[in-house]
């Protein structure tokens, strides 16, 4: 077996690079392996927006403004371009303005430190939002983007230098046996393992996942060319559809009205499960989308249909100085129905670490640093 470690992990991902930092912190000595030659599932096919507004208030919410605080000096210690730009959920109808209002007035606006803002104050905030038929503007001054693929590229190489990670790509994990691990590039020894594989439910204890009812996801995305003059977006945007994604909404009394309204009028979006939000890279580039189709709906095609209703809706509340799509792609990413996260021990020493949904980058170093812990609720 090559050298000994003190603990491994499986994936690097996002999860799992998050993992391998607070095993590092902590004095271990990890290594992380990856199968891939570079990370290319989730963690590089999202937003980049690191996004606690979506998290109820409570302890999720308190776990996802902690792992902002780490993403935020991990990021300025490995050099990495990000923009804390905060959050704007835009209200177009009477409804959805009264689901922001009530959402300030209650437990979670106190505690997140939101603000609701006149459509004066919106369009002096962004310009590029529509005027016509606005109503209101949820105000939330912490969310914070970043480059997926320039960060989940980019932290290996600094925690190799920062923290003597060792990342051996294009290695994939086949049995574990601790202290042995077994990969396609020969054994291993490790103390623990932390299993951070996505939605892979069949290569590493599949036992584990049987019954667990994780669900794989897929969402469509979208990019836009990057906007000549360096015109910038400003905050990243949400409009009626996400009050209906996001459970940090969820206590809302109008919030039915909504969802009974969307219903009625966009049954299509509701078919796809689609709520449309917008970030800007660094690079000036608009990240548009997403969609969720669940289970037996994932095929590996994209659907037009998506891509225009997204557009379509996209459309009554932005207007850019153009829109110019330059590239497509899709994203699966694996989700609990219940639970905000999946966690198990299927052997000692042996922790299994998935299913945030489209919270991973949010709740990423958060969670990990309470597993690491041994702290997982």
């Amino acid at each position: 077996m090559s050298q000994h470690f003190d603990a491994a992990v499986v994936g690097a991902g996002i999860v799992g690079l998050a993992h391998a930092y607070h095993l590092a912190a902590s004095g271990k000595k990890v290594v992380v392996f990856e199968r891939n030659p570079r990370a290319v599932g989730a963690s590089i096919r999202n937003f980049g927006m690191l996004w606690p507004i979506g998290q109820p208030d409570g302890l999720r919410y308190r776990m996802a403004r902690r792992s902002l605080q780490i993403w935020t000096e991990v990021l300025q210690q490995a050099g990495l371009w990000h923009l804390r730009t905060g959050s704007l959920h835009l209200a177009y109808h009477d409804d959805e303005a009264a689901v922001l209002s009530e959402f300030v007035a209650g437990p979670g606006g106190e505690e997140m430190g939101c603000s609701l803002l006149s459509t004066a104050d919106v369009l002096a905030l962004c310009p590029a939002v529509r005027p016509e038929g606005l109503r209101a503007g949820l105000w939330s001054p912490v969310e914070t983007c970043v480059d997926p693929r320039e960060a989940v590229a980019g932290l290996p190489g600094w925690l190799s230098a920062a923290h003597a990670v060792r990342f051996e790509f294009g290695t994939a994990v086949q049995a574990i046996d601790l202290p042995r691990v077994q990969t396609s590039r020969g054994n291993w020894s490790a103390e623990e393992v932390f299993v951070c594989s996505g939605d892979d439910f069949q290569t590493l204890y599949p036992s584990a996942f049987a019954g667990s009812g994780l669900a794989r996801c897929k969402l469509q995305m979208m990019r836009t060319a990057p906007y000549a003059g360096g015109w910038r977006l400003g905050p990243m945007l949400a409009a009626g559809l996400t009050l209906r994604h996001y459970p940090a909404f969820a206590a809302c009394p109008s919030l039915s009205t909504v969802i009974t309204r969307f219903f009625a009028e966009m049954p299509e979006y509701d078919r796809y499960g689609i709520h449309v939000l917008v970030s800007q890279n660094g690079q000036g580039e608009l990240i548009l989308g997403d969609s969720h189709e669940y289970a037996d709906e994932i095929d590996p095609f994209n659907k037009q249909e998506i891509d225009d209703l997204i557009l379509r809706y996209l459309a009554t509340f932005l207007q850019p100085p153009e829109w110019r799509i330059a590239a497509r792609w899709q994203g699966v990413y694996c989700k609990h129905p219940r639970e905000p996260w999946f966690i198990a021990h299927p052997a000692e020493n042996v922790t299994v670490v998935t299913g945030l949904g489209g919270a991973g980058m949010t709740l990423s170093f958060g969670l990990a640093e309470r597993v690491v812990l041994g702290v997982e609720r």
